[in-house]
């Protein structure tokens, strides 16, 4: 099969199309032709030298940990799919692929209405989303304050907490997002200097949570902000957790959290963005554009169509 992986650690530039063995489905096990595999900030980090705790890379290392496509080989004992059913999930890697193989408990059905761009995109940040949300508590009568709104992970953010009934969403993004940010429920403020007060005076009554997935600005914002540091998470700015005394939020991805997901995106109430599609073969144009931490919605990458 083609993949994209890199061979050393580095920049966009070590992102290379390979040719690697067909994986074989073995028991409780199910391979996916993939249509579409999401683009995410986690495979760029690894890609640089990043080592997920408990983690293995092995070189050359296919990146990709969301995906979406066509089960074609059923694993023994695998039961409620069989060979042609249009499915979307998760793996730690090697979804930058034309097919990948996991667990039977990593998937869940595409809705008919959803596309596959979508499907692909949908399973890493609308978990991680999902995750930090509940981590800090955020529902009825709740101020919010999302940073980086109109990305991927912020996008999903902004949604969840409307439907979660917060009572004010508020999403920090650049001026030309701010239509973007609003459409989807969030009251724009423009991040960077000031951001402090531009947020005061808009919740004068005070910010109850913050979702970071900008960075150490943004975070420290936040301490300002929110009274309880137990109601602070970042997904950018590791390094200042422990000396911000903030918590560190973790959380096992699920078929039945994805499930969730896909129910609300078929019935309207959390969108995709996509900001552009690549092709396998455009791999390190994908990981400079996310890279550049700029822009809206999320970078998928299409394969077999």
């Amino acid at each position: 099969m083609r993949a994209a992986a890199f061979a050393s650690i580095g920049g966009p530039e070590v992102m290379k199309v390979m040719e690697f063995p067909d994986p074989q489905a073995g028991p409780g096990q199910v391979r996916i032709r993939v249509k579409a595999a999401g683009v995410q900030h986690y495979d760029c980090a690894v890609r640089s030298g990043w080592k997920p705790q408990g983690v293995t890379i092995e070189l050359p290392q296919i990146p990709g940990n969301e995906f979406a496509g066509i089960v074609d080989q059923v694993g023994d004992g695998v039961t409620g799919v069989s060979v042609g059913s249009e499915v979307l999930g998760f793996s730690m890697f090697k979804c930058y692929a034309e097919y990948v193989v996991v667990s039977a408990d990593q998937i869940v059905s595409k809705p008919a209405s959803m596309s596959w761009e979508a499907a692909g995109g949908l399973t890493g940040n609308g978990q991680g989303a999902y995750i930090a949300l509940k981590a800090i508590g955020v529902g009825p009568e709740d101020t919010i304050l999302i940073h980086g709104a109109a990305g991927s992970l912020g996008s999903y953010a902004v949604q969840l907490a409307k439907e979660w009934r917060a009572k004010k969403i508020i999403g920090t993004a650049s001026e030309s997002n701010h239509e973007y940010v609003r459409s989807l429920g969030a009251i724009p403020v423009t991040y960077g200097e000031g951001l402090v007060e531009r947020v005061r005076a808009i919740a004068p009554e005070g910010v109850d949570a913050a979702f970071d997935t900008a960075g150490a600005d943004a975070v420290r914002a936040s301490v300002e902000l929110v009274k309880d540091r137990n109601r602070i998470c970042t997904f950018v700015a590791y390094d200042l957790i422990e000396e911000l005394g903030l918590r560190l939020v973790r959380g096992e991805r699920s078929a039945a959290r994805l499930a969730e997901l896909v129910e609300l995106h078929a019935s309207g109430k959390l969108r995709t963005h996509i900001r552009r599609t690549f092709p396998l073969e455009q791999v390190e144009a994908a990981h400079r554009m996310i890279e550049t931490r700029h822009g809206r919605g999320k970078i998928v990458l299409t394969l077999g169509y």
